[in-house]
């Protein structure tokens, strides 16, 4: 193994942004290492790569165990259950995801005294541009995470930075989100329900956001953070959902069966996007308007 590479241990790496994160590092020379669940699927052409893969066993001693056979420099903490809406059956899911498994990374961080690590939150922390307001039960574990992230920065001098996405957007994408339902409506032309579409979204594309989380490192390699800094991860362009859809249908050159007003605003819609502070030394690249012309283009419609 050349000793003079980063190493750096990434968490969520079986997701769309964080298989675009472990990519993205690898071609930066980055020796990397993922945790998993033992059920997670690996994604992208991980096999085909000298990635490190770890599984974890749900306990804090394997946790720390894991940390200590790695010794990175940096952790890049992305995993996370995203739940729009809850369920009472989902507060033990989204704890168990968003809170304890985060702790269990901190406290084997700490053990082995390592002390760099870029977290990731989400806009929704900040509905109607507030200091904190959480949008849903996600937001709000995604803040007491926070809250113990501040005790070992207090405590026992990690130094951290927490990027906090907007929407995110790119190709090969396999959630649920509005450019794959769009491409859907697209293509079978059956009518989507969709709210009144007055809300203003931010729509940051994967290769920008992977770009974040490598500034980031470099933020906290350099030791210029002393504590625990917080970012936004903006296009600085939001858009209105209907201008949004236009756009596609401009590319398309045709209407889509959209039934505006079909459904309701959900309970605490965010119709603004968060104006926080953006990250130092990065900005969005891919232009959306671009990045539309080449997802849609490429569709066989009939």
């Amino acid at each position: 193994m050349n000793k003079n590479l980063r190493i750096a241990l990434v968490t969520g790496a079986t997701g769309f942004i964080g298989s675009h994160l472990v990519l993205r590092l690898m071609r930066a020379g980055w020796q990397v290492h993922i945790v998993r669940r033992a059920n997670s699927r690996i994604a992208y052409a991980y096999e085909l790569s000298d990635v490190k893969t770890h599984t974890h066993d749900g306990t804090t001693e394997g946790m720390i165990r894991l940390v200590g056979d790695v010794q990175p420099e940096v952790v890049f903490h992305l995993a996370s259950l995203f739940l729009s809406q809850h369920e009472a059956s989902d507060v033990e899911r989204l704890v168990a995801s968003n809170v304890l498994f985060g702790n269990q990374l901190l406290e084997a961080m700490k053990v082995h005294g390592i002390n760099r690590l870029i977290n990731t939150g989400t806009s929704w922390q900040h509905y109607e541009n507030k200091a904190y307001s959480p949008v849903n039960l996600y937001a709000a574990t995604k803040q007491a995470f926070e809250s113990l992230l501040h005790y070992y920065v207090e405590a026992h001098g990690l130094r951290a930075i927490t990027l906090k996405l907007s929407d995110t957007y790119g190709p090969q994408d396999p959630r649920p989100k509005l450019m794959n339902l769009l491409k859907r409506v697209a293509e079978d032309m059956q009518p989507l329900a969709m709210s009144p579409g007055e809300q203003w979204i931010d729509l940051v594309h994967v290769d920008d956001v992977a770009q974040a989380y490598l500034t980031a490192a470099e933020r906290v390699l350099a030791d210029t953070v002393q504590g625990h800094e917080c970012y936004a991860v903006s296009s600085g362009q939001p858009i209105q959902l209907r201008e949004m859809v236009r756009l596609v249908e401009g590319v398309l050159g045709r209407s889509l069966p959209i039934k505006w007003g079909g459904r309701a605003y959900r309970n605490r819609e965010v119709m603004q996007a968060w104006e926080g502070t953006v990250l130092p030394g990065w900005s969005a690249q891919v232009n959306l308007a671009q990045s539309i012309q080449t997802m849609f283009t490429d569709l066989n419609l009939r």
